[in-house]
């Protein structure tokens, strides 16, 4: 048998046994070339890394589904379907939640106390303190940069050096931690 097994027997390796060297291996062969490709369709690369990162996410989760029958050569039309729709998700949702954030300062009341403020004041009593002084630093970083901050991914990973995906990983991390600390 060769080396290099096809994209069907690695995308049914992934799929049936949740092989990590197949996905590694379908990783290392499209990863490189859906990122080119999404570049020309956006020049933020760290959107194109998030997209791209996501799509091999829902690959390996089993939530994108390869249909066999397109066949195996059709392994990289099936990854640029699921890459492009991700990012046409990415750029509409930056959009709306840009529009929302002008039009929820529009409508707030400078006299109000913001639910932020109302949050952080409880932060600093009661159950949630307990558990976030529980959490490692690490995880208190990502969730102060992207909770109480509101950073976005990409803007809290240059400001911890660290990737998108770790920043990803870290925050729901905290959240499972903090989930399980409140219950």
């Amino acid at each position: 048998m060769s080396d290099t097994r096809s994209d069907g027997e690695l995308l049914r390796a992934i799929t049936a046994d949740a092989d990590r060297r197949a996905f590694e291996e379908l990783y290392r062969r499209y990863a490189p070339w859906l990122r080119a490709r999404l570049r020309g369709r956006c020049a933020d690369l760290g959107v194109v890394d998030d997209v791209v990162q996501e799509t091999f996410l829902a690959v390996w989760r089993g939530k994108a589904r390869y249909r066999e029958e397109a066949g195996a050569a059709d392994a990289a039309g099936w990854l640029w379907r699921i890459g492009s729709r991700r990012l046409v998700d990415v750029l509409r949702g930056d959009g709306a939640r840009g529009r929302l954030r002008q039009a929820l300062a529009r409508l707030r009341h400078r006299d109000e106390v913001s639910a932020e403020e109302r949050v952080l004041a409880g932060v600093e009593h009661g159950d949630l303190a307990g558990a976030l002084v529980r959490l490692s630093p690490e995880l208190r970083a990502v969730l102060q940069a992207t909770v109480i901050d509101g950073l976005t991914t990409r803007e809290a990973a240059v400001l911890l050096g660290i990737p998108p995906g770790t920043v990803k990983t870290r925050a729901m991390r905290a959240r499972k931690q903090l989930r399980e600390a409140l219950a």
